[in-house]
């Protein structure tokens, strides 16, 4: 019997309509998969119902995966795609695996010889990085700043320094609410010639994305407040 593959599910950012950002193959895929992996079952549900694939939302095996999940249970998951059945992992938002949980579960996938198929979707991180206007060949993605602010200020200026000096793209992420504290750590932080872009909720009809000099940032500081955020510091 033949293994059954790994689908890596990409979901919409925020209420943008499945149809602006994803492609059809999403849903056949869907369609396809025999259980999934998911961050969050009701949103899970919620976006299976919404991209109209015929799924009994009452019956669906959904194996859990984020921050409390025991790393010792994902093997048991893809037990599934040992027995010839496909698997889905399906993220909160964007990309399954990128900035995300769903690499453990790829990485025992590779351990265990089952294909992986990655889906095209949206990446708010990419997004964010295609239209800052800022080095998309040199780039590092640094996921969550430190919450302590002393250790916090010490990587926002390391992140300014990498950037600056070596054309390297910095994007970092933030929880929602937390997003003006740490706007305005960056303000107080770099230097006023330093370029940051404040990329907020991408696709969505609250898109905004704009790239300015820090000294350009404080005359005129944007509400962020619990606005899914992604922010780049650039050359």
């Amino acid at each position: 019997m033949s293994k059954g593959k790994l689908y890596l599910i990409p979901t919409t950012l925020g209420d943008s309509p499945v149809n602006y950002c994803l492609p059809e193959q999403i849903k056949y895929t869907i369609e396809l998969c025999d259980a999934f992996i998911v961050e969050n079952e009701r949103t899970a549900r919620r976006f299976i119902k919404k991209i109209g694939a015929h799924k009994n939302l009452d019956t669906l095996i959904l194996h859990p995966l984020h921050k409390h999940t025991d790393s010792i249970d994902i093997p048991s998951y893809l037990k599934g795609c040992v027995d010839g059945e496909n698997i889905g992992v399906i993220s909160e938002s964007g990309c399954p695996a990128v900035a995300d949980p769903g690499a453990q579960v790829v990485a025992v996938a590779h351990e265990k010889n089952i294909q992986v198929v990655p889906l095209v979707g949206p990446s708010s991180i990419i997004l964010a990085l295609m239209a800052s206007g800022f080095n998309g060949q040199n780039f590092a993605f640094n996921g969550y700043l430190p919450k302590e602010t002393h250790q916090k200020t010490k990587k926002i200026r390391q992140l300014e320094k990498f950037a600056t000096q070596m054309n390297q793209t910095q994007l970092f992420i933030e929880a929602p609410f937390r997003n003006q504290k740490l706007l305005q750590d960056v303000l107080d932080t770099c230097l006023p010639s330093t370029k940051l872009c404040i990329a907020t909720e991408i696709t969505t009809d609250a898109e905004k994305i704009n790239t300015k000099t820090i000294a350009e940032w404080r005359k005129n500081m944007p509400n962020i407040n619990k606005k899914n955020t992604v922010f780049a510091i650039g050359y």
